[in-house]
């Protein structure tokens, strides 16, 4: 399972380099041609599908414990919450939906809109283990350490329990395995419960399912409680002030990508907000264009590539230009630990809107640095 989670990884890297280069080159279409009847919706319909093969890369990240998460304190309750604004009119008028929470429970560490959607995961197969109709009951308490490990620990258990036709012994102990299903044929990717696993396990926390084959289906959600104390030093540390101004153009990017259809997009998307681009196909060439002497704004990297990674590169160009802006670009969470709070990320596939929002954050940051420095 260790082999499968590193293989999907990579392949899920390489796909969103993939993905990269579409939605960039679609983008750029789309401002550029006429307003044509005739070929914008083709356009949407590309990006659409291209923003789908984006959702199914997500999923392939999460069962592979590789994916970005924004890990803050989630309130639960409110979770389900918003979810059951619009679920019980989603479920069907055959099915009925029930929540069981108690007046307090402290907050989990997690990625909030990963467990809103890994909630609905779990709802979306509650409802389709149960056909002929039934009971959906959405549940939340405090649990021990799912592991066993540290009886002090204190975890939150989410449970989505269904009075569907549960599962025969064979197919729980499948239940997880990426691409499995015992859905119809283009009724589901497999990745579902892979993909709450992957969230849960991320989190410091498990995935634990029940089920008797004519009896129902109980998935639980364990995750670790929020530690308050953590989670204020956390914020402290990473909040950024963000001016409300966009960042002036022009200025000079040093644009670094082994993967030439990549940085020919980063360039395009660039040179569209007005910028100057200068490229650099790996770290030593990068390295090279700066010690000639090359004046350069910020650098936007790629992290995963040969002889030299993104993150070897910043620190090195942060050794030789203490004062130059960087921004590591990455198709998961793959950076070393350590490196993740040094530089500003931006996940692949980007847009150019979210390229832009990176390149004025990393700005600002730096300003307040400086600014910091003469204090």
């Amino acid at each position: 399972m260790e082999a499968i989670g590193q293989l999907t990884g990579g392949i899920a890297h390489d796909f969103n380099n993939l993905l990269m280069a579409i939605l960039g080159s679609l983008e750029i279409l789309k401002k550029r041609l006429p307003d044509d009847r005739n070929l914008i919706p083709l356009l949407d319909n590309a990006l659409q599908g291209a923003e789908r093969g984006v959702a199914l890369v997500q999923r392939m990240l999460t069962y592979s414990r590789k994916q970005n998460l924004n890990m803050t304190p989630v309130d639960v309750p409110q979770v389900i919450a918003n979810l059951m604004e619009f679920i019980p009119r989603s479920v069907g008028a055959n099915l009925s939906i029930e929540t069981s929470l108690p007046e307090t429970l402290p907050p989990v560490l997690t990625d909030s809109v990963q467990l809103e959607t890994a909630i609905l995961n779990l709802i979306v197969n509650a409802r389709d283990a149960m056909s002929q109709g039934g009971m959906i009951r959405i549940s939340a308490d405090t649990a021990s350490d799912p592991t066993g490990k540290d009886p002090d620990a204190r975890f939150i258990r989410i449970s989505v329990s269904d009075s569907g036709e549960g599962m025969e012994p064979e197919t729980l102990q499948q239940a997880t395995t990426p691409f499995f299903t015992t859905k119809g044929v283009g009724k589901g990717t497999g990745l579902g419960l892979s993909m709450v696993q992957g969230l849960a396990e991320q989190s410091g926390g498990r995935l634990l399912i029940e089920s008797i084959k004519g009896q129902g289906t109980t998935v639980s959600l364990v995750l670790p409680v929020a530690d308050t104390i953590f989670v204020e030093v956390s914020h402290a540390e990473t909040a950024t002030p963000v001016s409300e101004s966009r960042v002036p153009a022009p200025i000079t990017v040093l644009a670094v990508d082994d993967d030439s259809l990549v940085l020919m997009n980063t360039t395009l998307m660039l040179e569209d907000l007005g910028h100057t681009v200068i490229e650099a196909f790996n770290g030593q060439d990068a390295l090279e264009t700066l010690r000639r002497g090359a004046e350069v704004d910020l650098v936007i990297t790629d992290h995963s590539m040969p002889r030299m990674t993104g993150a070897e590169l910043a620190e090195r160009v942060s050794a030789e230009w203490p004062h130059l802006p960087i921004i590591l670009a990455t198709g998961y969470a793959e950076l070393p630990p350590g490196n993740e709070g040094h530089w500003p990320k931006l996940s692949k596939p980007f847009s150019q809107s979210e390229l832009q929002d990176a390149i004025q954050a990393a700005l600002q940051v730096r300003l307040e640095q400086k600014r910091s420095a003469r204090r």
